[in-house]
């Protein structure tokens, strides 16, 4: 663990009684309870990045089990730091915010508790956050009130950024066509070549959330999203139907109430990949019922509606969409409530003639170019409305 659990140096000292952290890869709680009041003042470190809480005049002895990584969290470390203080390391996977760092007294009088809650977010939000903490005294107490929930990023001079979210990889194959078509190599054979056509406008960055046969929870995309402060996410899929002669693309976007029986089998199956992996998929409840997260949340749903209507009408001329192609669902991986998000459909690999378009590069080609116009529009119309 690096540092190691040390005794007491005083008998007065303040005693960590435990240690719990849940969440997942884009928002981590941490709690700890105390016999008595802890007086913590925190600070970020970089390289990596790392959440530090210093605990004067404490012992901390922590189980080990619940230091395991999870979620967000990749280690936690802890010891004394001098003079019978302690010291907390919580190192994270990459930028994030600290959203509060609260003091909170136990109900039943027990003593009082310690809730510190990160989310991921962009390096740029990471390196204000580093120097805010250098122009005061290199430490937080707490989190005002107001600065606990993220907020939505003015783009100033960086470029429009594009996430593309090629699905399943590694453990998690997806769908299987009739002739031996993998899912998961079709969507990141198709992401690839989406990105060179959106790369090549030269006015966009463009990320993928994986570039090679790697599984990756559906949290870990989300969380990579939010790092890369992406302005429109679009994840990529091709599955298979029952009923082998439906095909054309589809185009979803998310809704806590299915717009029809098949996108929510589609959800269902998507939101099923972690299982798949043996990942523990329960979703914690993180008290984002905030008015300001639902503004933020219906703003971003308006969005993500706005380009998907404009993606229909690119790709219904080119290569073929579904009945009804606008189609919602719950899925997990659209589920930021800041970043724009769809989930593109290409094509059933159960139906032989869309299994063939989708291993066919010309086809591939005219589609990458339709959804690329539906991009240019959507960051237009963006521009318009917003100003920014």
């Amino acid at each position: 663990m690096g540092f190691q659990s040390q005794p007491a140096s005083a008998a007065d000292a303040i005693k960590t009684l435990d240690y719990k952290m849940a969440g997942d890869a884009t928002h981590m709680r941490i709690v700890m309870n105390f016999d008595r009041e802890p007086e913590p003042r925190w600070f970020l470190l970089r390289g990596p990045h790392r959440l530090v809480v210093d605990l004067p005049d404490t012992s901390l002895a922590l189980d080990a089990k619940e230091l395991k990584p999870r979620g967000l969290i990749k280690g936690v470390r802890y010891g004394t730091s001098g003079e019978g203080a302690s010291r907390l390391i919580v190192t994270s996977k990459g930028p994030f915010n600290v959203e509060k760092v609260d003091i909170l007294r136990n109900e039943d009088g027990s003593g009082y508790r310690m809730v510190a809650d990160i989310g991921a977010a962009s390096e740029r939000e990471f390196d204000a956050a580093l120097a805010a903490q250098a122009e005061t005294t290199g430490s937080t107490v707490s989190t005002p009130k107001s600065d606990r929930v993220g907020k939505i990023a003015h783009r100033g001079d960086r470029p429009f950024t594009i996430v593309l979210d090629p699905g399943h990889g590694g453990i998690d194959g997806g769908a299987e066509g009739l002739n031996g078509t993998v899912e998961k190599s079709v969507t990141l054979a198709f992401a690839q070549e989406l990105k060179a056509k959106l790369a090549a406008n030269g006015a966009y960055k463009v990320v993928l959330t994986r570039e090679g046969d790697d599984f990756l929870r559906l949290d870990d995309r989300v969380r990579i999203a939010r790092q890369a402060e992406a302005d429109l996410f679009i994840s990529i899929h091709a599955d298979t139907i029952r009923l082998k002669g439906i095909r054309g693309a589809t185009v979803y976007t998310v809704s806590d109430k299915a717009s029809d029986a098949d996108a929510q089998a589609l959800a269902d199956r998507e939101n099923l990949s972690d299982q798949l992996a043996g990942v523990d998929v329960a979703e914690e409840n993180h008290e984002v019922s905030d008015i300001l997260v639902d503004l933020i949340r219906r703003e971003t749903h308006g969005f993500s509606t706005r380009f998907a209507r404009s993606l229909v009408g690119e790709l219904s001329p080119t290569v073929g969409m579904i009945n009804n192609p606008h189609r919602s669902a719950g899925f997990r991986v659209l589920k930021a409530p800041d970043v724009p998000s769809v989930l593109v459909e290409l094509g059933y690999l159960s139906n032989p003639e869309d299994e063939e378009q989708l291993r066919s590069a010309d086809w591939r080609e005219k589609a990458a170019s339709s959804i690329s116009k539906a991009v240019a529009a959507f960051v237009a119309g963006r521009g318009s409305s917003t100003g920014g």
